[in-house]
């Protein structure tokens, strides 16, 4: 008896000894054929997986967060639907069971994507601004807000951003286009003050500020207002900066530029070109629409060498120009989508905007991203309607959930799922580790996370299943990844 006692311990000890280099992971997957955060614990085995090696020794950017953006349009609508409806999505968004977003963006006074225009210094002339008021955002935008911070756990950042100053600051005395007066740069610093102040005495505090949303205009089609780099760094380092700071606000980044990423060199060659040119700003924001593919590495890699110890912050991105697809998740993932660049781009930049699959430019674009020092990323509106707004000048877009407020229905697309992969397992303060990945059909990022852990996202744009082997020193697992996938793959020890 004690030999056969004996005999079953060893057995065990060997059996032990056997998957003692077996890594313990846990998978979620989101497909075309259907799985949605989907946990997996079945794979198909292969003689010949491809190697995906993670070095967590080999530490890069610090993450800021993933989030999407609270617009007036996103939250007019939650306040169309049903209760229930509108906890059910800002669950999802901020809840501990949902995406969990950790940094979301804003618009200071109106955008597109606001009902109509308007600013918080409507009077004319009025220099110390003693009619600023928030009001506008008092019915839908601020109770929204603070509806998702009371859902969020661990709370999330949010950056805001003017589209334009008022237009009685600017030369063309417009809302749309036109540049702001020299005289008037005092008095539009003071606006954010006064806005940061407002936003406060509401229980909201701001973390970040962009001069303005994307100082390029836009085709002078909506709220926008022109900044060269030298013109945004003089205001910065000369206005808003030293207000700021003298209000006891010098802790709320300012993040310059705010648009596409093809511009990056030539904007932080002026924000950093000296210590006084960079005292005040905090980082460097962009956008992705530049191209539905191409998210620019080395531009990428330009600003982070540039200013290495600054943020590197994507504020906006979205399906755009399109009409949202109503419940068909097959077109979220089919090659289909275009955007505004495949109408008027002009010749010599067509190349840039083929059509695409939605899912891929997400998730593509984050990866690459993540591959490429950024270390924040946020979508745009959180929701629209089926129409893609509303959109005071009918520009139409695509969001993650899709609403119709008149039958109180809600459709969760698959963008919603592709965000979740990175925003609900790649936590703040996480930091970017290094991968090697031998396969040219798969794109790999990683992350460890404060608490320990590791967050491998892995996107599979092929027809095809694939089969890869992960390991960390010397633990490894072998997983397999559905055709036309995304899947996060924690390791818990």
């Amino acid at each position: 008896m004690m030999k056969l006692k004996h005999y079953i311990i060893v057995l065990i000890g060997l059996s032990m000894s056997c998957n003692s280099n077996q890594l313990e992971v846990e998978v979620y997957e989101t497909s075309a054929s259907g799985n949605k955060l989907t946990k997996i614990s079945e794979f198909t085995p292969s003689k010949n997986p491809s190697e995906i090696t993670i070095n967590p020794d080999k530490k890069y950017q610090t993450i800021t967060g993933f989030g999407g953006s609270f617009t007036e349009s996103s939250a007019y609508l939650l306040n169309r639907l049903s209760k229930p409806n509108r906890d059910k999505i800002l669950q999802a968004y901020f809840g501990e069971q949902g995406a969990r977003y950790s940094l979301t963006r804003t618009h200071i006074a109106s955008c597109d994507f606001s009902l109509n225009n308007y600013t918080y210094a409507p009077v004319e002339g009025d220099l110390t601004l003693e009619n600023f008021s928030i009001d506008e955002d008092r019915d839908d935008l601020i109770p929204i807000i603070k509806e998702a911070m009371a859902i969020s756990k661990e709370g999330f950042k949010i950056i805001a951003s003017p589209w334009t100053a008022p237009p009685w600051m600017k030369d063309n005395k417009s809302y749309v286009g036109g540049k702001l007066l020299p005289e008037h740069y005092k008095t539009f610093a003071l606006y954010f003050n006064e806005y940061l102040e407002a936003y406060k005495a509401e229980g909201i505090d701001i973390w970040g500020i962009t001069p303005v949303n994307e100082p390029h205009g836009n085709g002078n089609n909506w709220e926008s207002m022109h900044f060269s780099p030298e013109e945004e760094t003089d205001f910065v380092q000369n206005y808003l900066g030293p207000k700021l700071e003298a209000e006891g606000y010098g802790n709320v980044k300012i993040l310059g530029y705010d648009q596409n990423r093809a511009g990056l060199k030539e904007w932080v060659d002026v924000m950093f070109k000296d210590e006084a040119s960079s005292k005040y700003f905090a980082g460097t924001a962009i956008h992705w629409y530049e191209s539905t593919y191409d998210y620019f590495p080395e531009d990428l890699q330009y600003a982070y060498n540039k200013a290495p110890d600054k943020y590197l912050i994507e504020t906006e991105g979205c399906v755009d120009a399109e009409v949202p697809k109503w419940q068909d998740d097959a077109w979220y993932w089919s090659k289909e989508a275009t955007d505004w660049g495949w109408d008027w781009a002009p010749e010599d930049q067509k190349y840039l905007h083929p059509k695409y699959v939605p899912v891929y430019r997400y998730a593509r674009d984050i990866i690459g991203s993540l591959n490429n020092w950024v270390d924040g990323w946020v979508d745009w509106n959180m929701v629209l309607d089926r129409q893609g707004g509303p959109n005071w000048f009918e520009n139409w877009c695509v969001a993650p959930v899709i609403v119709n407020p008149d039958t109180d229905e809600v459709y969760v697309t698959p963008l919603y799922y592709t965000l979740s992969h990175f925003s609900r397992f790649i936590r703040p303060n996480a930091q970017v580790i290094d991968v090697s990945n031998s396969d040219d059909e798969l794109m790999v990022t990683a992350a460890k996370n404060p608490d320990g852990t590791i967050a491998i996202v892995v996107l599979n744009q092929s027809t095809e299943a694939n089969n890869f082997n992960i390991s960390i020193g010397d633990k490894n697992t072998n997983i397999s990844i559905s055709p036309k996938a995304i899947q996060t793959i924690t390791l818990i020890n």
